[in-house]
């Protein structure tokens, strides 16, 4: 892993009698569409709502034999809104029926991350921390247009091509692109597979179901796409919850290098305050420092068996593979606390925590990868305003993924952004803003200033946590309170101070007790 995969790895109660007349009283937008959600037969096998006829199909789970029981409609839409009479997509389209024997008029869409990633594939991850809405709310799933079954971007090809080039130096990741682009060419128009014209399909399916509100769940890109859809179409919002925000202002991974180091130094002041941490690896950044150093002055190559295959991988190793793998070391608690192990464990010449791990990590990783559609947004929507900043040349990600960044979009068709596009959001519709103390890529202050421009919004940080934390102790049932009530200001949200960091490994028995 080289200077080309950092973009594949940097590219989630009121009181109780004001509860219970929130949720049996009529809310503001439930005459909007009374008839529309009528009861869905427990065993129902077809049912329309507005135009569209759904039938029950089973979403395949990646990597197991799995399959979740849902109600499917084929949907389609011109690739290009402005030419009717061109190409038309097929959009992927699935409906998560309610447990509720009539569901609530308001209609839950979640809003999937990358960006790259497809709502359907996510589904069994992000499944139980909706399971409190889902209880009276059906869920909406759309693939993306350009992600999952959505004529997807795939670039699988090109990408394993490119994995056997040495040296894979700029001109490589300019080649890659090339054969990328190739590849989609036959079946897309890269252009059109921005978070806008996405925006656009999103309304035309809510228009043909009969023009419910929607409640947005996005997480971390998913935030982009629901703040976009809100600022466009309004009338079609009832609430948004907003994981880990991208505000509009921010250009993608601009802040990428700073907002790691931000939360590395958090991460790691964590293990020094503890005696038992400290006194096992001291110093944890200052060790990081040291292991890219000495990559840097002489690369690596390690052998380990793939923990999902058992099968012996070779792989090379420098400073560009350890800053991609910390940043997704940082994502989560569970492998933050992994790190100052992993570190001083390659310090001593063994690979296999930080590697073996990686693979576990960045599996789901690789296919978001392969998608052009994440090229496709970046480069028409933020690469001409990035700029490489002379303080980040020592962090630890660097400025390589910006150049990165550059040589991809000198390649990739650009389409275009709307002139407003990275202007503040402003809305008073109700807004629950979740954000991650330690998260490395979208942090608190970001939700700060989402929340400037909101006039019924709250923000909510989980102490300790890291990036998407809408499945996080109470947060379930807190968004369920938020979205039952519409008062992001009086939630009880006191249940939450009970997160924190976890304690971090000293060694392979686990954290000192």
């Amino acid at each position: 892993m080289t200077a080309r995969n950092l973009i594949r790895i940097a590219l989630l109660l009121g009181v109780v009698a004001w509860f219970a007349w929130s949720r049996f009283h009529a809310k503001p937008d439930a005459a909007a569409a009374p008839a529309l959600m009528a009861a869905i037969p427990a065993n129902a096998k077809e049912f329309t709502l507005g135009t569209l006829k759904f039938s029950a199909c089973e979403l395949a789970q990646k990597r197991s034999g799995a399959t979740t029981a849902a109600y499917c409609a084929p949907f389609q839409v011109a690739e290009d809104p402005e030419q009717k009479q061109g190409r038309r997509i097929d959009l992927n389209l699935a409906l998560i029926k309610s447990e509720a024997e009539a569901a609530d008029a308001d209609i839950v869409v979640f809003l999937a991350g990358g960006p790259g990633q497809a709502a359907i594939e996510n589904w069994p991850q992000i499944a139980p921390a909706l399971a409190p809405l889902r209880r009276h709310h059906h869920i909406l799933l759309l693939d993306q247009r350009g992600t999952g079954k959505s004529n997807a971007l795939d670039c699988a090809r090109a990408s394993a091509k490119s994995d056997a080039e040495e040296p894979d130096e700029i001109e490589a990741v300019r080649n890659n692109t090339r054969a990328c682009l190739a590849e989609v060419q036959g079946h897309a128009d890269p252009r059109l597979y921005t978070t806008t014209i996405a925006a656009h399909d999103l309304e035309a399916v809510r228009i043909a179901l009969g023009a419910p509100t929607f409640d947005l769940v996005g997480v971390s890109y998913g935030t982009r796409m629901a703040q976009q859809y809100l600022m466009r179409y309004p009338d079609g919002v009832r609430s948004a919850v907003l994981d880990s925000v991208v505000p509009n202002e921010v250009v993608l991974a601009a802040d990428f290098a700073a907002n790691l180091e931000r939360a590395l130094k958090l991460q790691f002041a964590h293990c020094v305050q503890t005696p038992p941490c400290a006194k096992a690896f001291a110093d944890p950044y200052a060790s990081l420092t040291r292991l890219r150093e000495a990559l840097r002055a002489k690369p690596q190559d390690y052998t380990y068996r793939d923990p999902i295959t058992f099968e012996p991988k070779h792989r090379p190793l420098n400073e560009y593979t350890v800053a991609g793998l910390v940043r997704i070391f940082a994502y989560t608690p569970e492998t933050a606390a992994l790190l100052p192990l992993s570190i001083a464990e390659a310090l001593r010449g063994n690979y296999t925590p930080l590697a073996g791990q990686s693979q576990l990590l960045t599996t789901d990783l690789a296919e978001l990868r392969d998608n052009g559609m994440q090229t496709s947004v970046i480069c028409s929507e933020d690469a001409d305003l990035l700029t490489p900043r002379p303080q980040d040349r020592d962090t630890v990600l660097g400025t390589a993924l910006l150049d990165v960044i550059a040589a991809q979009c000198a390649v990739w068709p650009r389409g275009t952004r709307p002139a407003d596009f990275h202007a503040p959001l402003k809305s008073d519709k109700p807004i629950l803003i979740l954000e991650g103390e330690l998260d490395p890529v979208t942090p608190p202050a970001y939700g700060e200033q989402v929340l400037k421009g909101l006039g019924n919004a709250r923000l909510l940080v989980a102490k300790g946590q890291g990036h998407n934390v809408i499945g996080r102790g109470c947060m379930p049932r807190l968004v369920e309170d938020f979205v039952a009530g519409l008062a992001p200001k009086q939630l009880d949200a006191g249940c939450i101070d009970v997160l924190g960091p976890l304690p971090a490994l000293i060694d392979f028995n686990g954290p000192s007790p």
